[in-house]
Order: C-alpha cells, then structure tokens, then sequence
C-alpha cells in the first residue's frame, strides 16, 4: 500500500496508515495485538511524552504526542474490529462531556477561579456517576505520590482536611516517630507508606506538586551522579571503592562543577 507524502500529514492519513498494519496484508506484529497487550505501551509512550514536557524539549514532545496518538488509534481500530465502539463514539463522548462539565462557558453557571472550576466538575462528576464516595473514580494507576495527593483532595473537598499547615507537619512528624519505632519488616513498610502519605498532604499544604517535585528531585540527581562518576573516572578511582569522606567530597565537587 503507497499513500501520498500528503496524506500523512493528516488525521485520516494516520487512521489509514493503522487500517493497513492490522489488515490481514498488514504487519504480523501489529495484527496480534489486544487492548490487554498494548497496555504496557500506552503508560510508556504516556511516561515518555511527560519525560519531554518535563525537559521543555518541544522536537521531542512532537514526536512522544505522535507516539501516543498511534497508541490511541490502535485501541479505537481493535475497538471497531471488534465492534466496541466507533471513533466517533470516542469523539463525541469527550467532547459532551466537555460541554456537559463546563456549563460556566457553555451554559449559565459561573465558575470565576480556577478552583472553582475543578469543584464544580468534581461534583459534575460525581452526579453523573451517582458516587456515593468522594474517593470513586481514582485509577489506582496512578504513580504512588500523584495518587495520594489526588485522594488527599478529593477527602479535603469532602471535609476531611487538617485545619493548619502545623497539624500537617505535626502528623509528618509523628509518622516518622513510628517508622523510627518499627521492629518488623512489614511494620516498616506499613510506616513508610504512611510517612510517604503525610508528607504528600504536607506538600500539598505548601502547594508543592509531590510528584513534580521528587521528579525533578531524581533527575538533578542523575545529572550530579553522573558527573560524579565521570570526576571519579577522570581521577582513575572507582566509587564504590571510596570511604564515605572521599563520596562526600567527589558530591560536593560535582556539585560545584
């Protein structure tokens, strides 16, 4: 199958380009696939498109969110194989429940903050759904700190919330007096989630993203490891060789460079 340079550059050109790698004439590989075995996929192209926005790398970000339209469109093209659902099903179904959960611009609601916003289709939701649990609707895919930040705000719109920023750090502190404690392996780990889970209320109340932020965390210490390990090559020594005054001194170092 040949299709025009053209035809590439739009939407129906990409939905065609997929048609013909699950068609029978198609790629052996893409013809095999099921929801279930693009699954793994679709959180990798996900995590991979976060990975540029985070880089503010926007050749790269082009290229991730083209990865991660062909993962929608092999899902709505095993969908309408299967008779599921239609494109346009998936279409119209984002788009009135935009229309729907918006009435502050499309109808006559108002909503002048952002956080009003977010209430209000909070409760739209809610509504919808008829859930009786503020906490309803959370995937559990989530990452662990996104997840508990969510959960932390879906309780404190529901009333559950400390009353002051002392009260978050007075929990974070009284979590980490119980990890200190722990005598078990499961004990540890039981007070390590609920250390993980107050200081993700704690950023909240410092308006910190958690997640964001041990990201950022994580990729500062890549940079800096990584120059460590050079610095260390460069001297012809090894770390892991190193007492800990030696690795103390190559991480000052690197962080100077």
């Amino acid at each position: 199958m040949k299709l025009d340079k053209r035809d590439l550059r739009t939407f129906a050109g990409l939905r065609r380009v997929v048609a013909a790698l699950r068609s029978p004439q198609g790629c052996p590989w893409d013809r095999v696939q099921t929801h279930r075995s693009l699954r793994p996929f679709l959180l990798e192209e996900a995590s991979e498109a976060l990975a540029a926005l985070d880089e503010r790398d926007h050749d790269r970000l082009r290229e991730e969110l083209g990865d991660l339209l062909l993962e929608v469109l092999l899902h709505v093209r095993i969908a309408e194989e299967a008779g599921e659902f239609r494109l346009g099903d998936a279409v119209y179904g984002i788009a009135d429940k935009l229309v729907r959960r918006h009435p502050h611009v499309f109808d006559e609601a108002v909503a002048e903050t952002p956080e009003a916003v977010v209430e209000q289709w909070e409760e739209l939701k809610r509504e919808e759904r008829g859930d009786e649990s503020a906490l309803s609707g959370i995937p559990e895919t989530l990452p662990a700190l996104a997840l508990a930040q969510m959960m932390q705000r879906r309780a404190e719109r529901a009333g559950f919330v400390w009353e002051s920023l002392e009260q978050a750090w007075q929990a974070l502190e009284e979590e980490l007096a119980e990890l200190r404690q722990a005598a078990t392996s499961q004990e540890r780990r039981q007070e390590v989630g609920d250390v993980l889970f107050a200081l993700a209320n704690l950023a909240r109340w410092l308006d910190v993203d958690a997640e964001e932020a041990l990201r950022s965390t994580c990729r500062s210490f890549r940079r800096l490891f990584q120059r460590a390990e050079e610095m260390a090559r460069q001297r012809g020594e090894a770390i892991r060789e190193m007492d800990i005054a030696q690795k103390l001194a190559l991480w000052e170092a690197a962080k100077e460079t």
